[in-house]
């Protein structure tokens, strides 16, 4: 019998491959597997506990509700968008509405509820997040990451980046470590 899981904290191709990979260790037979979903053929309760076992120690949790479905779809198609840069030039209500094909306003609000934070927010902390991956790779300068990302101009982003992470961008690459926030664990 075909069943679909839906999977919190799943946020890279990593993910995807630890989960496929130890359920075919069990000889579950893997249908699909994307970030927040995995879809198996299952014969019996006993493989939806070895599922279920093999999700939470892999540090994801499934998901019942639909509200946090939502919640962890809008999460894994905000984290797609920095996949290829620059980013797309929409606003945030565009894109969340064109992927999700939610009101914006419902999304946004389901979000808030139970993230305790905006969707807003949640997105300039993924952009930060970004900002700092380009800076540690030193492959490009500020102008140029500020573009990637959307930002009006370098002063947007440096003033996020300032009220995010207490420093300036100049002080956060003279620093040479990699001081990034799992994308799982942002909020």
């Amino acid at each position: 019998m075909e069943k679909t899981f839906y999977i919190k904290n799943m946020v890279c191709d990593r993910c995807i491959k630890v989960l496929r990979n130890e359920i075919r260790d069990e000889n579950i037979k893997v249908l699909t597997v994307r970030l927040g979903e995995l879809a198996v053929d299952i014969s019996s309760e006993n493989e939806v506990s070895k599922i279920q076992k093999i999700v939470e120690s892999n540090g994801f949790f499934l998901i019942d509700d639909n509200n946090l479905k939502l919640v962890e779809q809008t999460k894994i198609t905000l984290i797609s968008l920095f996949e290829h840069l620059p980013l797309v030039d929409k606003n945030l209500s565009e894109i969340i509405t064109d992927k999700l094909k939610q009101e914006y306003s419902k999304v946004s609000k389901i979000f808030s509820y139970n993230e305790k934070i905006t969707l807003e927010k949640y997105f300039i902390k993924l952009k930060v997040e970004k900002a700092k991956e380009l800076i540690h790779n030193r492959d490009l300068n500020f102008t140029k990451i500020s573009r990637l990302l959307n930002y009006s101009n370098l002063t947007h982003l440096s003033n996020q980046f300032k009220a995010e992470t207490g420093m300036s961008l100049t002080e956060y690459k003279a620093m040479e470590k990699n001081f990034r926030n799992p994308l799982d664990q942002i909020i």
